[in-house]
C-alpha cells in the first residue's frame, strides 16, 4: 500500500546518525533511560525475517531487575507485531483476511524461533481500518465471534503449536449482532482464555468510531497466564490515565496497547503516554501501532470543513516496550512491517513498587471519594476564588 514519509524511518536512527559522538550516550540516557542491549536470537530467524521482508528487532531489559535472594528471575519474551494490510481495500473480504492470516502466521513463526512467550498484534489487525469511513458494508463482514471466529480458531492452532500466549485484536460480533472492538486472549495451550473490550471510543477527526461499535463492558480484566499477568488497553484508551490505572490496581504486570493511529493526529504523544503509564503503574507497557496508508474507494469527510478524502493518513508504526523504571526500547520502523522481541524480568515490577512507593502513596481512597462526588448531577468543584 502507499506510504508517506518513507525516507524517515525512525527517530532513533536519526539520533544515532546525527548526534555528536561525545553527547550521544547522555542524550539517549535522558530520552530512553538505561540501555536496551541487543538480544541474541537465532540466525535462522534473522534470515527468515529478511526473506519475508519485515523488520526484526530484539532487545533485552532483563538487567534492569536486581537479582533477588528469595525469588528466581521471571524472564518473559514479548513479541509485538505491526503490519500493513496486503490487498487493496476493494478486494473480497475473505481474500483480504486470508492474506493477513498468512502474513501474521509467517511473522509468528519467526517470533517462535526467537523464543517469544507472548505475542500481540495491532488493533483490528485482520482487516482494513475502515471504521472511520462510516460505511457499514462490506466492513461489517469482517466482524466475527471472539470465542470461535475464524481468526481465533487460526490463532489457537499457532498458540498451541508454539506454546505461546496470543493476543488478537478484532472487530467482534456477539450473539445479538452487537459489534465491539475486542482483544481476544488465547492461552499457550490453545484455549480461549477470555476477551477485553475497548473502553473508550475516539471522537476526534476521522476517528469518530462510535457509529461502528459499542463502548466496552468488560472493565479492566487481567489475565493470569503462565507468562505473567496481562492487561489490554486498546488504542484510544491510552489517552485516559484512569484506564491504565485500573489495570495496575487489578495486578497487571504487562499491559498491551494495540493501536491504529496516524502521524498528523498523535505521533508526538506516542512515545510519552504508554511510557508514562509504565512508570505510574509499575508495569511493562507494549504500545503497538499499524503501518501504511490505507486507501478506500469512496471518499469520506471528517466533519471539520476540510475536503473529502480517501485515506486517514499514515499509520506510523513505531512499536516499542517501556519498563516500570522508565526505560524504553527503540521503536520499530515508521513504514515497515515488523516484529519487536523484548526480553523482560517481571520481578522488576515489584522492585519498582518497593523503590518508588507509588502504590502506597497513590491515595485511591481519596480519589474514589472525590470522583464519586464529581459524577453526581449538580456537582460543584471546590474552586476557591481569590
Amino acid at each position: 500500500m502507499a506510504q508517506e514519509n518513507d525516507s524517515f524511518t525512525t527517530v532513533e536512527k536519526s539520533l544515532h546518525e546525527h548526534l555528536p559522538a561525545e553527547e550521544k550516550s547522555e542524550v539517549l540516557r535522558i530520552l530512553y533511560g538505561k540501555p536496551s542491549p541487543p538480544l541474541t536470537i537465532p540466525q535462522s530467524a534473522i534470515d527468515l525475517a529478511q526473506e519475508r521482508n519485515f523488520e526484526l528487532a530484539s532487545y533485552t531489559l532483563k538487567s534492569l531487575a536486581a537479582t533477588e535472594q528469595t525469588r528466581l528471575p521471571r524472564l518473559v519474551r514479548i513479541g509485538a507485531i505491526q503490519n500493513q494490510i496486503l490487498l487493496p481495500t476493494d478486494k473480497p473480504v475473505v481474500e483480504q483476511r486470508e492474506a493477513l492470516f498468512k502474513r501474521i502466521s509467517d511473522i509468528i513463526e519467526v517470533a517462535a524461533q526467537c523464543g517469544c512467550n507472548i505475542v500481540c498484534m495491532q488493533e483490528a489487525w485482520n482487516m482494513p481500518f475502515a471504521f472511520c469511513t462510516r460505511e457499514k458494508y462490506p466492513w461489517s463482514e469482517f466482524a466475527e465471534s471472539a470465542e470461535d471466529g475464524p481468526t481465533t480458531v487460526m490463532l489457537q492452532e499457532l498458540a498451541k503449536k508454539y506454546n505461546m500466549v496470543v493476543l488478537s485484536s478484532i472487530l467482534e460480533r456477539d450473539e445479538s449482532d452487537v459489534l465491539w472492538n475486542t482483544t481476544v486472549v488465547i492461552s499457550n495451550t490453545g484455549r480461549y482464555l477470555g476477551k477485553s473490550r475497548k473502553n473508550h471510543i475516539p471522537r476526534v477527526g476521522d476517528f469518530n468510531e462510535s457509529t461502528y461499535y459499542m463502548e466496552g463492558d468488560t472493565g479492566h480484566p487481567v489475565f493470569d497466564t503462565q507468562f505473567g499477568r496481562i492487561g489490554i488497553n486498546i488504542c484510544y484508551g491510552r489517552h485516559h490515565p484512569l484506564n491504565w490505572l485500573m489495570f495496575g490496581v487489578n495486578g497487571a504486570e504487562i499491559v498491551f496497547n494495540p493501536s491504529a493511529t496516524v502521524g498528523n493526529l498523535s505521533e508526538p504523544m506516542w512515545g510519552i503516554e504508554a511510557r508514562n503509564a509504565a512508570i505510574a503503574n509499575s508495569y511493562y507497557t507494549v504500545p503497538i501501532n499499524r503501518v501504511g496508508t490505507e486507501t478506500f474507494k469512496n471518499e469520506f469527510t471528517s466533519g471539520d470543513g476540510k475536503p473529502a478524502h480517501n485515506d486517514f493518513g499514515h499509520f506510523y508504526g513505531s512499536t516499542y516496550v517501556a519498563s516500570p523504571d522508565g526505560t524504553r526500547t527503540p521503536g520499530l520502523s515508521r513504514t515497515l512491517d515488523g516484529l519487536l522481541v523484548t526480553e523482560v524480568d517481571l520481578n522488576l515490577c515489584r522492585q519498582v513498587k518497593d523503590k518508588w512507593g507509588f502504590r502506597m502513596t497513590q491515595r485511591l481512597d481519596m480519589y474514589a471519594k472525590e470522583l464519586a462526588e464529581a459524577v453526581k448531577p449538580g456537582y460543584k468543584p471546590p474552586v476557591i476564588k481569590g
